[in-house]
C-alpha cells in the first residue's frame, strides 16, 4: 500500500509530507474532502482523473477538512492509494431515484459483489439523505456483517446544500459506496464522543423521522428552552453546542444525536438522524477537555494493547458541532491521533453532518453526531 497526500488550493496540486507513488498509472482509489466551491465546477475531477487515469475519483464536500495533525477550512485534501493486493469496487446512487433512504441503502449493499468484500466506506449527501435510514438498508443487506463506516458531506455550517460524486462531477443527493476486496487488508474502526449527560431520562411521547414534537408529553420545544434557553439564538447554529444522548427503543447504549434546527412552526425539533417514539433521551453538554481526550482514546480503542501500533493510513470523520464548540482549539482533536499513531501514518478525512461507524467494536455500523471516528488501513 502506498500513499500520496495532496492539497488542491488555488487551482493547484500540492503534495502534502507524503508522496509514496511513484507511478500515477498504479494508484486505484482517490478521496478528496473539501470545500464545496472547490469541488462542484468539476475541474478538480479532471484534473485528478488526468493525472491517475486508472483510480476511482471520489469527491465530497466538508464542514472543514482534515490532513496530517491540521484543520483546514479552504482546500481539498486529496488522498491518493495505491494498493498492492487489494481490489475496489464501487457503487453509485442518487437519492432522487428511490422512494426513501432505506431503499437507497439496499440498493448499494445489492450493487456490491460479497465474495472477498473486506470493508465497505460509505460517504453520503449530508442533508437530501436521512442517515438513519440509510444505515439501516446498508445493514438490512448486510448479511456478512462486513464492517461500514463513512460520514455524510457537509456544507461549512451553511446547511445549503451538499455534494458527493464518484468519478463525475459531484451532485446534490448523491451516496457512494466503495466496497475494498481481499484478505490482506488490515481494517479497524472506533468512535468516541466524550460528552457529558445531565438531567433525568426522559422518554419521546410524539415523533417523525428527524422531528421530535414532544417529551415526556410536552412540547419538545419548551422542555429543551427550559433547560437551555438562555443559550438558544435562533439565528445561529447554537443549538450544534446542546445535543441529546439518544437511546433508541430495544438498545441499550446511548449515542448523541445533533439539533440542526428548531422549527417555532410545527412546533418541533430536527434532529440530524431519526429519533423514534419511545427513545429515551437525556441533555448533553461538552468539556473540551473531555472532547480532545474522546479523540485520543478512540486511537487508542484501535491500537489495543500494541501501543507500537502504527497505521498506515487513518481517516478521521468528526462531526461539525465539535469543531463548533472547540474553536480555536479544534486542532487538538486531531493532534492528539496523529500523535497516538506517529509520522508513518496519513492522516485524513472531514467533519461532517454526521458520522458513521460502529457504536463498539465488531458492532453494526450506526449513525452517530457530535463524535470522532476513526478507521485504520493497512495492507499486510
Amino acid at each position: 500500500m502506498k500513499i500520496t497526500q495532496l492539497i488542491f488550493q488555488n487551482n493547484e496540486l500540492n503534495v502534502f509530507e507524503k508522496d509514496d507513488i511513484r507511478d500515477p498509472q498504479n494508484a486505484n482509489l482517490i478521496l478528496g474532502f473539501g470545500k464545496k466551491k472547490l469541488i462542484e465546477n468539476g475541474e478538480l475531477n479532471n484534473l485528478l482523473q488526468k493525472r491517475f487515469p486508472s483510480a476511482q475519483v471520489v469527491l465530497c464536500s466538508t464542514a472543514g477538512e482534515i490532513v496530517g495533525g491540521t484543520v483546514q477550512d479552504e482546500i481539498v485534501v486529496v488522498t491518493v492509494i495505491q494498493f498492492e493486493k487489494t481490489s475496489i469496487k464501487v457503487s453509485a446512487q442518487n437519492i432522487t431515484q428511490f422512494s426513501n433512504s432505506f431503499e437507497l441503502g439496499k440498493s448499494l449493499i445489492q450493487q456490491l459483489d460479497k465474495k472477498d468484500l473486506a470493508y465497505i466506506l460509505i460517504l453520503s449527501d449530508g442533508l437530501l439523505v436521512n442517515g438513519t435510514q440509510l444505515v439501516s438498508g446498508m445493514q438490512f443487506g448486510n448479511e456478512g456483517s462486513i464492517l461500514i463506516t463513512g460520514g455524510l458531506a457537509g456544507d461549512g455550517v451553511q446547511f445549503d446544500y451538499t455534494l458527493v460524486g464518484i468519478n463525475t462531477n459531484p451532485l446534490k443527493g448523491n451516496v457512494v459506496a466503495v466496497g475494498f476486496y481481499g484478505a490482506n487488508l488490515d481494517i479497524r474502526s472506533s468512535s468516541i464522543s466524550g460528552w457529558d449527560v445531565f438531567g433525568p431520562e426522559r422518554i419521546v411521547t410524539k415523533a417523525s423521522g428527524t422531528k421530535v414534537f414532544e417529551i415526556d408529553q410536552q412540547s419538545a420545544i419548551d422542555l429543551y428552552k427550559t433547560y437551555l434557553g438562555p443559550y438558544i439564538n435562533d439565528q445561529t447554529n447554537s443549538t450544534l453546542l446542546f445535543p441529546l444522548a439518544v437511546k433508541l427503543p430495544g438498545k441499550s447504549h446511548y449515542f448523541a444525536r445533533s439539533i440542526l434546527s428548531i422549527n417555532h412552526k410545527a412546533n418541533c425539533m430536527v434532529f440530524a438522524g431519526d429519533v423514534p417514539e419511545g427513545s429515551t433521551i437525556r441533555f448533553m453538554k461538552a468539556s473540551f477537555e473531555k472532547l480532545i481526550k474522546a479523540s485520543e482514546q478512540a486511537a487508542q480503542q484501535i491500537s489495543g494493547e500494541n501501543i507500537n501500533y502504527s497505521p498506515e493510513l487513518a481517516l478521521l470523520v468528526s462531526c461539525v458541532g465539535r469543531k463548533t464548540i472547540l474553536d480555536q482549539q479544534i486542532e487538538e482533536e486531531v493532534a492528539v491521533v496523529s500523535d497516538h499513531f506517529g509520522s508513518q501514518t496519513a492522516i485524513a478525512g472531514f467533519y461532517s453532518y454526521g458520522e458513521i461507524s460502529p457504536n463498539i467494536v465488531d458492532g453494526p455500523c450506526e449513525l452517530h453526531n457530535q463524535t470522532m471516528t476513526i478507521t485504520t488501513f493497512n495492507e499486510l
